[in-house]
């Protein structure tokens, strides 16, 4: 009893925020996209918060391993000195893994100064790792920073773009090996009829400069339907991806489903 009465203010809190943002969602497309569209678009002004389990069923170089991750991550766009923004937060959380730990992961944080083109958008930010996993065996130890860029472009249809994340370590534990990744996300996606839409899955394509090599170069396809809960519009996407680089130990096939709650923002 004595958790039951935080828990339902919490509730209420909840579903206060979801009757404030619902209205706002029914009527507004995110800056002039259609909303399924919106979804897909990194670089749009939404307001989302995102549930992603992802399967890895298999690794590379390690024998009858498997690992699970709910990964949780909420965008929110903001105005700064007359400049649109979008930052974002990630935050693992790991069921199951190799070294048989399952915890909290590193926080990844980024914030995307977005400009506005004709063809679409292009932004540019800093991007960290904060080392916050709650075992050593789930997160790097280390402190990194570095720039993110990329762009998308936009017909009514198709959406496709790439988009280019930086991190190097500049502290931490010495004894751990330093961070120093460059991460490539193509983006392709195609609105298909009744709020359905076909893509690209989130392709992290990753170069590490301490191995001087690509170390995971994965390949997958996603499936995301839009649904509307009362005024409350969630997209449920589900994804497979298969990584071709086998010479290091790291997933071999990915299975992910990611449920996102959209909250558009209209322009002001």
């Amino acid at each position: 009893m004595i958790l039951s009465r935080p828990l339902i203010e919490l509730r209420c809190v909840l579903a206060c925020l979801v009757l404030m943002m619902g209205p706002a969602a029914a009527q507004k497309s995110a800056d002039g996209q259609s909303l399924d569209q919106a979804a897909n678009d990194p670089t749009a002004s939404l307001m989302s918060v995102q549930i992603q389990n992802i399967y890895a069923g298999a690794y590379h170089n390690l024998d009858d391993e498997n690992a699970n991750t709910v990964l949780l991550r909420a965008a929110l766009p903001f105005e700064l000195g007359g400049m649109k923004n979008i930052a974002r937060g990630t935050l693992p959380i790991i069921t199951n893994s190799p070294s048989g730990k399952s915890g909290v992961g590193d926080l990844v944080l980024f914030d995307l100064i977005v400009f506005d083109r004709s063809w679409g958008r292009w932004g540019l930010g800093p991007v960290m790792l904060f080392p916050a996993a709650s075992n050593d065996a789930l997160g790097a130890e280390k402190w990194a920073i570095g720039p993110a860029i990329g762009f998308v472009a936009q017909s009514k249809k198709l959406l496709w773009g790439l988009f280019n994340q930086n991190l190097f370590s500049f502290a931490g534990n010495g004894d751990r090996n330093d961070v120093d990744v460059s991460i490539l996300q193509p983006i392709v996606n195609y609105s298909l009829p009744n709020k359905w839409s076909v893509g690209t899955s989130e392709m992290n394509i990753t170069y590490d400069w301490q191995q001087n090599d690509w170390t995971t170069l994965p390949l997958g396809l996603k499936l995301s339907k839009l649904h509307r809960f009362g005024k409350l519009p969630v997209q449920f996407s589900g994804s497979y991806e298969y990584n071709f680089q086998d010479d290091y130990v790291a997933p071999e096939w990915v299975v992910n489903f990611t449920v996102k709650f959209l909250f558009p923002v209209g322009r002001s």
